[in-house]
Formats: structure tokens, sequence, C-alpha cells
């Protein structure tokens, strides 16, 4: 029998180790954030309760472990911290990213630093900023299956130190330390680990095995879905052969069939060859609290996740479009704000998921699309923000790539000069708001449906040329419109070469295209 896959990484604490892979999440978060998450007194009881639960997790261990919980109690009790978050909250700052905000300082200037031993605090503050964020928001942080192989970017200590291990188990890091505090701590406990390994790709409870003596760990995969890369390298899952998201029209033009998906989990149930890929994926519905929105851990794995399913195939994520009548849990201070007005008035909000679709692109083919764009200057003004975020991370050393930023057609006045649009890599149509703000009605009318089936002439029409006026770059459709095979001919023949649609709408769009001439006419014998 052959041996099973293997990746070299470094070893950090002796001994052999197997067990089912926990592949480690980021702090949850709740989905609805208390509303008084406002001002210093808040903060500083969720950093009393943190100090405590420090203080109960030390009793009983020994001297070493004792001695790593009261450095972070230390952290917590520096009064610099808090006046650094009180200033931010006295800013107009929301509470949370106040913490969160304070917290990333210090963790990027000790990921800076040139000596190994003070590079490796950084992950001890990260412990500290989750632990109170999470007596914040309410959101326990998890503990894992006794015997498990913890996978993970790196370990908070005090998960180490909560965590039962006398069952057994092993912990394999893509990162790590060899000398942070919790390598130090799994060679005191006889834990098997491994670090900087490098992300690898590996599913929860499939067993694996972490060598701490020479550094390896076992890939037990069971089907060869995807082999270890290097940070520089997309995965390497093949799509089937029989390729059903690229179509041909009855003459022999191209069609992309992607899909439009909401939360992560929800393309583990679609067959990736079935299309090209992820056309639209609604961001909001996957961050849906303030808490969430600060969490750029939590957002990097939504978005990775998503990237290693297309493998390879684009993916285009949507940057939250929340505000107004899609409000964002905890947030409550601008609701007459919506998509990209609200992202610009908020750029705390923004620079948090810019930071982990940066980090995540490398990982696949993605594509950043903006909401609710209005103006040029909409695009510029976030392609600044990203340019800052990716230059920040490129100073910490963290592997990320600038992918295409594109934008929603959803705004009439948008759709009518698209050719200002200089900045913008591509064009996808939103129809379902094109339409409402057509008919100048409400979504959740009682009429709008009718509204809306009246307006469709109208919509095509301003398809047509905004599509002239999108010249060379590439379009897209992926609102309601684009789902509904009665209209197919119709959008072809106003020039839209790539559909996004739901997933149960894929055979029936697949159908239609392939039945049709490009130009929108009927194939002879259809």
């Amino acid at each position: 029998m052959a041996a099973p896959p293997s990746l070299k990484a470094t070893g950090a604490s002796p001994g052999v180790a197997t067990g089912p892979a926990y592949v480690a999440k980021p702090m949850a978060a709740a989905a609805s954030p208390p509303s008084s998450l406002s001002g210093h007194a808040e903060l500083g009881d969720a950093i009393k309760k943190a100090i405590g639960e420090l203080r109960d997790l030390a009793a009983g261990t020994d001297l070493e472990s004792g001695e790593i919980i009261e450095f972070q109690i230390e952290v917590l009790q520096d009064p610099t911290l808090m006046e650094m978050a009180g200033a931010r909250i006295d800013a107009g700052e929301n509470i949370v990213f106040a913490w969160v905000g304070t917290l990333d300082g210090y963790i990027r200037e000790l990921e800076c630093a040139e000596e190994d031993q003070v590079r490796a605090r950084a992950v001890d503050i990260l412990d500290v900023k989750n632990r109170v964020l999470s007596i914040l928001t309410g959101a326990p942080i998890d503990d894992f299956p006794a015997g498990s192989i913890y996978v993970g970017k790196d370990m908070e200590p005090s998960r180490f130190l909560a965590h039962d291990w006398s069952a057994g188990g092993g912990i394999a890091l893509y990162a790590g330390s060899a000398v942070g505090h919790v390598a130090l701590l799994a060679r005191s406990r006889s834990v098997p680990m491994v670090i900087g390994a490098g992300p690898f790709a590996t599913e929860k409870g499939q067993h694996i095995g972490v060598d701490g003596d020479s550094g390896i760990i076992m890939l037990q995969i069971a089907k060869q879905r995807a082999t270890p890369a290097p940070l520089d390298h997309r995965p390497t899952r093949m799509a089937s052969t029989a390729d059903n998201g690229t179509l041909y029209t009855a003459d022999g033009s191209q069609v992309l069939l992607a899909v439009n998906v909401n939360a992560p989990d929800e393309v583990d149930a679609i067959d990736v060859a079935t299309t090209a890929g992820i056309g639209l994926m609604r961001s909001e519905f996957a961050v849906t609290s303030l808490a969430d929105a600060a969490n750029e851990e939590k957002q990097f794995a939504i978005y990775r996740h998503l990237l290693d399913w297309a493998g390879g195939r684009s993916t285009t994520i949507r940057m939250l479009d929340i505000g107004g009548d899609k409000p964002l849990a905890g947030l409550a201070d601008v609701p007459s704000l919506r998509g990209i007005r609200l992202l610009l008035a908020r750029p705390e909000i923004a620079r948090v998921q810019a930071r982990a679709l940066l980090r995540a692109a490398v990982f696949g083919s993605l594509r950043i699309m903006l909401p609710m764009v209005m103006f040029p200057s909409d695009v510029d003004d976030i392609r600044q923000i990203y340019r800052e975020e990716s230059d920040a991370l490129a100073r910490r050393g963290l592997p990320h790539r600038m992918p295409p930023i594109g934008m929603m057609v959803e705004v009439p006045a948008a759709a009518l000069m698209l050719d200002e649009f200089e900045s913008a890599d591509f064009f996808s149509f939103g129809t379902n708001d094109l339409a409402q703000y057509l008919v100048a009605s409400p979504r959740e009318g009682a009429d709008f449906t009718l509204y809306q089936a009246k307006a469709v002439p109208a919509v095509l029409r301003l398809l047509t040329q905004a599509i002239r006026l999108a010249g060379s770059k590439p379009v897209s459709i992926c609102g309601d419109m684009a789902g509904d095979p009665s209209l197919t001919a119709d959008l072809l023949a106003a020039g839209i070469r790539h559909f996004s649609v739901t997933p149960a709408q894929l055979p029936a769009i697949r159908s239609a295209i392939v039945g049709l001439k490009a130009d929108g006419t009927t194939a002879a014998g259809e």
C-alpha cells in the first residue's frame, strides 16, 4: 500500500500523533451584539471579566503556564490600552472596532519586529484581543474534540491551556513559532507540534498525523481532491473535464454560467464542474453583525472556503451591501446610507474586509465587487483603501494579492455612464435594484412584482445601452432576470455572455442558452 501523502514542515515539539483533523475556525461572533456596546464602562467591564477568566484558567496550572497567563493579564492591565481604545471611542468609533483597532496596531508592531522572540508574542496579543472581543459580543471561544489534530494558522495559549490533552492529539500550524508560548507549552505537555507548514487542504474529521521529530504532516486523504501548495500557488484541485460552466450557443458563441451564493456552506452541495465559478457571493449574508465585520480572521476563513471550493475558477465576492433596508446588527448610527456610501463613511469596516479579501486572494481567482456604486470616485476611493491595506500587509510580511475590483451596476445613473468608470475592472448588472429604481417603488411594496414585470423592456433597453458603454470590459448579470429562462434570449441579444444564477436555476438557464443563437434567436430545429 502506498504511503499517505506528506507535507514537510518544521518540528516545534517532539513526538508523533494521529487523529481526526480539527480545522480551526476564527472566533464565532454573536449574530446581534448588545446595543449598549458604546462607552468606556462597557470596555472596562469586559477587560475585568477577561482578567478574571484568565486567573481562573491559571489556577492549578504549572509555574510555566501560570507565567504565560500572567503575561496576558499584565497586558490587559496596561492602562495604555484602555487610553488608546478610549480615545477611539471618544472620536465616535464603535467599541468593538475601537478595541480591535487598538490591539491590531499592537499586533502589527510585534509582527514587524526583528527578533523571533518578540514576533512570537503577537499571538499572545491576538489571544487577549479575541478574549475581550468574545465577552463584548457574547460569543464564547470554542474548544475542540479531545484527541484531535488541531489545524490552523496559529493557536492561542489560552486555547491550549483550556483543552484536555489527556486523550492525545497534536498541533499542525500553517504559521506559528518554535519560540512562541504555545510551542513552549506543547513541549512541556509532550504534545506533538509542527509549524510553518503553509496553508494545506484537509477536511474536518479526516485522519491526519503529525511528526514533531521530523517536522512531517501525514495527509491521509481519502480522495485526491487537493495537494499541499505553497502560499504563492493556487489550489491544485482539478475541475471535471465535463465542464458545464462554459457553454456555447447554437452558433458557437461562448457563454459562462456561474452561481450566486449567500453563505459559504451553500457551495458544499454544488458540483463545481457544473459552474464557471461564483458570479456573486453576497458577503452581508455571512457577515451578519458588527462583531463579524470587525473579525478579519473569520472573514478570511469564509472567503478562503469559497476559493478552495472553486478550485481556481473565478470567484466574485461582493463587499458588504449593508445599510438602509439591510441593517448590520449592532450598527445603528447610519440608517440612511447603504452599500458603497456606508463603507466609505465607516472605513474601519471596509478596511477589515479589504485585508481579509487581499489575504484570501492568493488562494484562487478572486474578484472583488463593489455594491451600490453611483460615481467613478466611489471606485477610486475604495481602491485607495485597498492600496493602503496592501502596503500594510506587505510591511507585516503577510501573503496577499491585489485582485480585480469591479462594481455592481444597480443604480440607473451609473448604468448610463459606464464609460466614465475607468478604474472599474468589470461590471455586473444587479437587475433587482436596477428595476426598483427605474420604477421608483420600494421592493417590499405589494405592487413591486407587477411593476418589475412591466419594467422589463426598460431594463433591457438600459442594459443594451450600458453594455455598449462598457466597451471591452467584462460584463455579467447576477440579478433575478439572469435566472429567468423566458428572458435568456433577450439578455443574449443585449450582449450578455456571463450569467450568474441561483443553484436551482442552473439547469434551466443552461438548457435555454444552448438552444439559442448568440443574437437570441432560436436555433434551427428548436
